[in-house]
């Protein structure tokens, strides 16, 4: 925003208070002529007229009172100039540092010395701003990178196989078109995904009332057959769970980890359990399954986009790499939080809390 040149901060502080200086002397120096001047005589005698006192007294001291008050605005603006500098000094280290953000170095901080105040609140709060956006940045760097890379290894494949069928005419096309199948339908998957993974960091999405369990029994219900293949058994439970927010979202927040909960499980056996609930403050849907020895630190990894178990997705794998990723950004849309927990006896513990409804929302969703 273009602006025209003004006086620096700096510069008016030094005014105001070599002019507030000014004003005290000046009152404090009217103050005492008045009180030596109320009980004098209106004129004296002096050999051969008669001068007024109050003459004399100006006479005396006007003189006096002219370098007071030249002192007092010399040491007003020097001083001033000087306790506005250091009040200022902060600010100038504030300012440095925003530019130094604004040409793209979002790693310096302030770190402002000194015990707590209002240039300092807002120089911690700078910091803090830098950090999360520096975490925010370097976080949308690797997701483009890795997006990058799983968006480009299904288009290799694709080449790959129309190059093999180009130069072998004998070649089987029914393989080759069957290939390009799933690996175009992998693509469209990835694609759809981070689609919907932007939509639910942008929060461009219409909140409703839903029903938590409802919404985790029609996720149970689609996933059935994919649970009974790979030999795990699905456990619901749960009343009426409330909440606001975008139905469609939601869903695919549960559909993901259950999901993510039948296809990381154990080989045969498994077991998963899905749960809704209502707290004091917030909603709760839970979901827990069995399987592997997980670590706290690996279980910190998985809301990453592309991450699953001990590293990045492979192409072979059925998923695309972002379902955690996902429900993530789909909690924290809602303004809820989502907590990983791996459980002793193996698999994962994953909870999702939303902000609970007014019991007026409640009665109207029961209706």
């Amino acid at each position: 925003m273009d602006r025209e040149p003004g006086l620096s901060v700096r510069l008016k502080l030094t005014l105001s208070y070599a002019g507030f200086l000014m004003v005290a002397g000046a009152l404090l120096l009217a103050t005492v002529w008045v009180y030596l001047l109320r009980d004098v005589d209106v004129v004296s005698h002096r050999p051969g007229e008669f001068v007024p006192v109050r003459y004399v007294i100006l006479h005396a001291y006007g003189p006096a009172t002219a370098v007071v008050l030249a002192f007092l605005l010399v040491f007003g603006l020097l001083g001033g100039w000087i306790v506005a500098g250091h009040m200022l000094a902060p600010l100038t280290r504030i300012t440095n540092a925003t530019r130094m953000a604004t040409n793209g170095s979002l790693s310096h901080r302030i770190r402002l010395p000194g015990r707590e105040d209002e240039f300092r609140e807002l120089a911690d709060a700078f910091d803090t701003m830098l950090a999360r956006l520096e975490a925010h940045v370097a976080e949308q760097r690797r997701f483009a990178a890795n997006a990058s890379h799983e968006l480009r290894t299904p288009l290799a494949i694709s080449k790959a196989l129309i190059d093999v069928a180009r130069t072998d005419p004998d070649h089987d096309a029914g393989e080759v078109i069957d290939r390009l199948h799933a690996v175009n339908t992998r693509a469209i998957d990835l694609t759809e995904a981070l689609l919907l993974l932007s939509r639910a960091e942008q929060r461009s999405f219409t909140r409703e009332h839903v029903d938590l369990s409802l919404l985790a029994e029609e996720a149970t219900e689609t996933l059935l057959p994919l649970a009974e293949k790979h030999g795990v058994t699905i456990e619901t439970r749960g009343d009426i769970t409330p909440a606001i927010g975008s139905p469609a979202l939601l869903l695919q927040l549960t559909t993901n980890l259950v999901q993510n909960a039948i296809v990381h499980n154990l080989p045969e056996r498994g077991f998963v359990w899905v749960t809704t609930g209502v707290r004091p403050t917030s909603v709760v849907l839970t979901v827990e399954n069995t399987g592997e020895t997980i670590s706290p630190r690996l279980a910190s990894t998985f809301t990453e986009p592309f991450q699953r178990g001990t590293g990045r997705v492979h192409t072979g794998h059925p998923g695309v790499g972002l379902g955690l990723a996902i429900v993530k950004s789909i909690t924290q849309a809602h303004g809820g939080r989502l907590t990983l927990t791996p459980r002793p006896a193996g698999g994962l513990h994953v909870t999702v809390e939303l902000p609970a409804t007014t019991p007026a929302s409640r009665s109207h969703l029961r209706g």
